[in-house]
């Protein structure tokens, strides 16, 4: 009876992870049943640095490509509050290498905007549309569209600038951001809690949101908010948790930086350069 009561517990055990792949979404059961490991594309990255110079600013453009030849798909990083500084820097590189042309604008240096600011000055979203317009223009990418790629507030921004400015009609093909800061950050205590900017229920791009369950609570408040509304309404949107990490996992690094945060890392990274690639018409 003890055999045959732990073979059927077993025999549950399996099948429920089946039946429960739609509740963890990091279950590859292509692995877990066959063993089939998915093999990523990697590129060497090439980096540069160019300005944009507009009637009010000057704002530099960190840029990193695979080094081959070859056509690739365009992405637009928007930075939070540490700006494009070497930790940023090297995520913007490691997405590079997934096979994709990333532009990641340093916002702050061009209206002399110290770092990590409390406060948020809205004209960085219009600064921000004029550097998607430049690299529409004269970038090297494939396409016509690029995919905004975002962590904590460049969340905000970039959702200001797929929605208040109107670029997802025209512009933008997706939404990717790590832990974003849904939520006017001028906007008092009580709306960064318990509210979330309405902007997100009128965005229809597909969006991809990465988060950590260790987040603060106020900010993954907001996110799982957002989320949930977006859903609820019938918008193409998917909320990825990872369990045991927090906040800036993207970044991180030793010795602050956990095991745990580094699967997060290249569970994200894997995520992202399919769903991106998918969404601008590009190989895997």
């Amino acid at each position: 009876m003890p055999y045959r009561l732990t073979a059927f517990m077993l025999w549950l055990f399996l099948s429920s992870l089946a039946a429960a792949d739609d509740r963890h979404d990091w279950l590859d059961l292509a692995w877990w049943s066959d063993g089939q490991l998915p093999v990523p594309s990697n590129y060497r990255v090439t980096s540069t640095t160019e300005t944009l110079t507009t009637d009010e600013a000057d704002i530099p453009i960190f840029i990193a490509r695979p080094e081959t030849e070859g056509e690739f798909p365009g992405v637009l990083f928007v930075h939070g509050r540490r700006g494009v500084d070497p930790l940023v820097q090297g995520h913007v590189r490691r997405l590079a290498a997934r096979g994709f042309v990333v532009y990641a604008p340093d916002l702050y240096i061009g209206r002399f905007i110290e770092v990590m600011p409390i406060e948020h000055d809205y004209v960085l979203e219009t600064d921000l549309n004029d550097v998607l317009e430049h690299v529409l223009a004269s970038g090297t990418h494939a396409g016509d569209r690029v995919c905004v790629y975002s962590h904590t507030r460049g969340g905000y921004k970039t959702l200001k600038l797929a929605v208040t400015l109107d670029r997802q009609s025209d512009a933008l093909a997706c939404y990717v951001s790590y832990y974003p800061h849904m939520q006017d950050p001028n906007a008092p205590e009580p709306m960064q809690v318990y509210r979330y900017a309405v902007e997100a229920d009128r965005m229809t791009l597909p969006a991809l949101i990465f988060v950590g369950e260790n987040e603060q609570y106020q900010r993954k408040r907001g996110i799982d908010m957002a989320v949930a509304s977006m859903q609820g309404r019938g918008l193409p949107v998917e909320l990825v948790t990872y369990p045991g990490v927090g906040r800036g996992f993207d970044f991180r690094e030793p010795p602050v930086r956990t095991f745990a945060d580094d699967l997060a890392t290249r569970d994200a990274l894997m995520r992202a350069t399919a769903f991106m690639n998918r969404q601008l018409g590009a190989g895997d």
